[in-house]
C-alpha cells in the first residue's frame, strides 16, 4: 500500500463553480513532494485543504478538518478508464492522493493511516459527487453515474501533521471494531437513506455535521430503519 501521486490544485475560473468568484481548484496535478500536510481547522473559516500549496475555493461545501485530504484509489481510477474509454491521470478526480493497493471502498470510518514517516491521518466520510465535479470530467450524467457505481474514495483528517511524497507507504495503524465502511457511508447518504441510523456506530469518526443530519433522520423515522 502506497501513494502513487500527491496531487495540488490552483484556483482556476470556470463556469460550472459555484463558489464566489467562479473558480475551483478542483483541477489537480502531480507534485514532486515533499508536501506538508496539516489540520486545516474548521470548514468556511480555516485554510480549506490540509496540503499546502492546494487550493479548495468552495469553502462553504468542501474542506475543513473531516476533508482535510482527499484519497481515490488507481484501481478505481482504471475501472472508470475502461467504462469511460479514457484515460484517467491520478488527481484528475479532484483526489490529493492517488492511492495503490488499498480499497477504499470497505475502509472504515475511524481507520487510522500512517503515511509515510510521520503522517497519521484518520478516514472521516465519502466524498459526494457535485456539478463542479461533472463539470471538471466533462461527462453528461456523471454525477448520477458516479453515485450509482458507489466508489466515491475517502476524505481523510489529520490526526498527526507531516510531509509526503510519492512512492511513500501507507500502513493501517487502527481499525474499529464497527462496520460502518465508506462505501456504507456514502450509500446512506446519497440512495439509500434508510441506513442512516447504521452510521452512528462510527461514534466521533463521522463529522458533526452527518451526526445531525442522522439525528434528523432518526427522529423523522426511527432507529430501527436501517435494520430492515
Amino acid at each position: 500500500m502506497h501513494l502513487i501521486s500527491v496531487n495540488l490544485g490552483r484556483a482556476t475560473a470556470v463556469d460550472y463553480s459555484d463558489a464566489e468568484g467562479g473558480v475551483t481548484g478542483i483541477g489537480k496535478r502531480p507534485v514532486p513532494g515533499p508536501v506538508r500536510i496539516v489540520a486545516p481547522g474548521p470548514k468556511a473559516t480555516g485554510l480549506g485543504s490540509g496540503l499546502a500549496g492546494d487550493a479548495v475555493c468552495d469553502r462553504r461545501h468542501h474542506g475543513g478538518d473531516h476533508q482535510a485530504v482527499y484519497a481515490y484509489a488507481r484501481e478505481d481510477l482504471d475501472l472508470w478508464e475502461r467504462t469511460l474509454g479514457r484515460e484517467l491521470p491520478g488527481g484528475v478526480f479532484g483526489e490529493n492522493f492517488t492511492t495503490s493497493g488499498i480499497d477504499l471502498n470497505t475502509a472504515r470510518l475511524g481507520d487510522r493511516w500512517r503515511v509515510g514517516a510521520d503522517l497519521v491521518l484518520e478516514v472521516a466520510s465519502a466524498r459526494i459527487p457535485c456539478r463542479t465535479f461533472q463539470g471538471a470530467l466533462g461527462e453528461a450524467g456523471w454525477v448520477k453515474r458516479f453515485t450509482q457505481e458507489a466508489r466515491p474514495g475517502a476524505y481523510l483528517r489529520v490526526i498527526e501533521e507531516g510531509s509526503v511524497s510519492p512512492g511513500d507507504p501507507i500502513e493501517v495503524i487502527h481499525r474499529p471494531d464497527h462496520e460502518v465502511t465508506v462505501q456504507l457511508w456514502f450509500r446512506a447518504f446519497t440512495t439509500e437513506r434508510a441506513l442512516l441510523p447504521l452510521t452512528l456506530a462510527a461514534g466521533a469518526a463521522m463529522e458533526p455535521e452527518a451526526h445531525e443530519r442522522v439525528h434528523l433522520y432518526v427522529e423523522k423515522y426511527g432507529a430501527g430503519a436501517g435494520a430492515k
